[in-house]
């Protein structure tokens, strides 16, 4: 896998995927999760932790951009379907866990809304990935 194409789709796939979580999350689905969650557990918009939300993200777009990159994805397309899987998996096994062991999810539509949002969310920012990462393979068989 190209170096340079692995840390460029990394942080582009960190970048859409933290776009996407304000306007999912911060927007779209912020009353319902406000009204179906235990109250105080969300930070205020003034009291966020930006290093950590951004570094969060990014990390996330580096997992993708692995994943992606081992699975010789390159295409769009392909990126979307491996996102899609990806955070599908893993939103479902940490929220069902979360679930079943904490009063901080307390409910299944909870966890089904962010199942869906997150899995949303990965299928355009591993499409995004899919997309950088299949730029080097173009560009490498056209040298």
């Amino acid at each position: 896998m190209n170096s340079q194409k692995f840390i460029v789709g990394g942080i582009a796939g960190g970048i859409v995927n933290l776009l996407l979580g304000y306007l999912i999350y911060g927007m779209l689905l912020k009353d319902f999760m406000a009204s179906n969650t235990q109250s105080g557990i969300m930070r205020a918009d003034s009291d966020l932790v930006w290093w950590a939300l951004i570094v969060g993200n990014l990390a996330f777009g580096f997992l993708l951009a692995y994943v992606i990159g081992k699975s010789s994805t390159a295409s769009a397309g392909q990126g979307a379907g491996v996102g899609f899987v990806l955070g599908l998996l893993i939103c479902l096994g940490y929220d069902l866990i979360m679930y079943a062991t904490t009063t901080m999810v307390s409910s299944l539509k909870v966890v089904a809304a962010d199942v869906a949002a997150t899995a949303v969310m990965s299928a355009i920012a591993g499409a995004v990935v899919g997309w950088v990462l299949g730029m080097s393979k173009k560009t490498v068989a056209a040298a």
